[in-house]
């Protein structure tokens, strides 16, 4: 059986290793949506330049 100091090491890697995923992830789905953002932004400035020719 491990230690306890072990198992709390472990505990400690695990938890701050999927809190790093999740920080990744966050930021991949935010630079997603500011992506999105200024890609639509962008359609709709180029069709109301059109719409006013």
């Amino acid at each position: 059986m491990a230690s306890p100091k072990r198992l709390a090491d472990i505990g400690y890697k695990m938890f701050s290793g999927s809190m790093m995923l999740l920080t990744l992830y966050g930021g991949y789905l935010c630079t997603l949506r500011a992506y999105r953002y200024f890609q639509r932004r962008d359609q709709l400035r180029e069709a109301a330049e059109n719409q006013s020719d």
